[in-house]
């Protein structure tokens, strides 16, 4: 490890905790925020509960073109700068939110969410990790990813709780709050970041695993469509999975139980992932994951009810994996140098299928019910493919 990383592993656990605390805060507050406030949004504001998703889905959109250009930015400053700054954008967007009185004011806060969003949630934080630990990133990304996974877990009974005494517009102007007094210091506590690796070393340090003669541009395109595919089908599943256990049969008193198995299962895959699974190269992680949604879907269509449990351990273990891998496997491959914006311009095209994702799938669900798993099943089969077709390095490289 070189200086800088050797400076930063005593404070490894501290930056761990802060930086997952920090992340369980922005993803509680945006991410999950719909599912309990856009339907007292759209009653109280005059409007139809899809234009509530349709303003968050405008959020996605300019999230992904903040991205590269928030990753630039962490590439040469840090991350501590460019997180504190978006935990005042959440905070702007909240108080936006809570003040809209119709569509028009909808939207411009969510678009403020959205460059929040795009600055500040899981590949920000993993640039700022690469930033602070160059390749010894791995383990600190996991560690992040552990703790916010609990995300939903504990805000969606915070945002519920809120809502209940203060109503939705006191939910958001608490959320904000909680950025200002709780989310900016964590990300004050960051260490400064040193000054960015240098080519010299990057080169010397990352060549067993980039191979950047076979032509990097095929395996960058690979990747992208490997996030875009994952994160459309996560997503896809996030906001119908309770609607698709329906359609295969599943009564209506165990969808919610069934469905609150993927969050555990999320935090199993991540537990393997930081035990067994950290000792491989991050693609083998990512072909076994990609494989579980497929494997868990055929059987959901062609067993029904019954395979309802082993579908959503087999969906969340593989989406917790998956999460991790959309930082370690861009590390691996193509090293520290640039990867702010490298990981921003990779997760463009996924965030714009995010994006679009709970609509598609939903008109899918629609016409052809438990059939549309099938949809979701090929385009997790077509990420698995290109991740095979993606070379593993044949020497080992400075990744455990």
């Amino acid at each position: 490890m070189d200086e800088e990383g050797n400076q930063a592993t005593p404070a490894r656990l501290h930056v761990v905790t802060t930086l997952g605390m920090a992340q369980t805060l922005a993803w509680a507050s945006s991410y999950y925020l719909p599912a309990l406030l856009a339907r007292p949004m759209a009653v109280e504001l005059g409007v139809d509960e899809p234009t509530v998703f349709a303003a968050f889905s405008a959020a996605l959109v300019v999230s992904a073109f903040v991205g590269p250009h928030s990753g630039r930015r962490i590439d040469r400053w840090g991350g501590r700068p460019v997180l504190m700054a978006t935990s005042v954008l959440f905070a702007l967007g909240l108080g936006a939110m809570a003040l809209a009185s119709g569509p028009i004011g909808l939207f411009a806060a969510w678009l403020v969410m959205g460059v929040a969003m795009g600055s500040g949630l899981y590949e920000a934080a993993f640039a700022s990790l690469v930033r602070l630990y160059g390749q010894d990133a791995r383990s600190a990304i996991t560690g992040i990813t552990l703790i916010a996974g609990f995300a939903s877990t504990v805000g969606w009974p915070l945002t519920a709780a809120m809502e209940h005494a203060w109503g939705w517009r006191g939910a958001c102007w608490a959320w904000a709050g909680l950025h200002l007094v709780l989310g900016l210091p964590l990300n004050a506590w960051l260490p400064q970041a040193g000054r960015p690796p240098r080519p010299a070393m990057e080169a010397r340090s990352t060549q067993p695993l980039a191979e950047p003669s076979e032509s990097p541009f095929s395996t960058v395109a690979l990747l992208a469509w490997v996030f875009a595919v994952t994160l459309f089908v996560s997503t896809a599943m996030a906001a119908h999975l309770p609607r698709l256990l329906g359609a295969v049969g599943v009564a209506p008193g165990a969808l919610i139980a069934i469905g609150a198995l993927v969050g555990p299962a999320q935090v199993v895959g991540r537990l393997l992932e930081f035990g067994f699974l950290r000792r491989l190269h991050p693609l083998f992680s990512a072909r076994a994951a990609a494989l579980m949604h497929p494997i868990g879907a055929a059987l959901l269509a062609v067993l029904g009810a019954p395979a309802a449990i082993p579908f959503a351990l087999l969906h969340g273990a593989g989406n917790g994996v998956l999460t991790i891998t959309k930082g370690t496997l861009p590390l691996a491959l193509f090293g520290t140098a640039g990867y702010g914006q490298r990981q921003g311009l990779l997760m463009l095209p996924a965030r714009l299928g995010q994006a679009l994702s709970p609509w598609l799938f939903g008109l899918l669900l629609a016409r052809y019910g438990a059939e549309a798993l099938w949809f979701s099943a090929a385009l997790a089969l077509s990420a698995v493919v290109a991740l095979v077709l993606i070379r593993v390095p044949a020497r080992p490289g400075v990744l455990p």
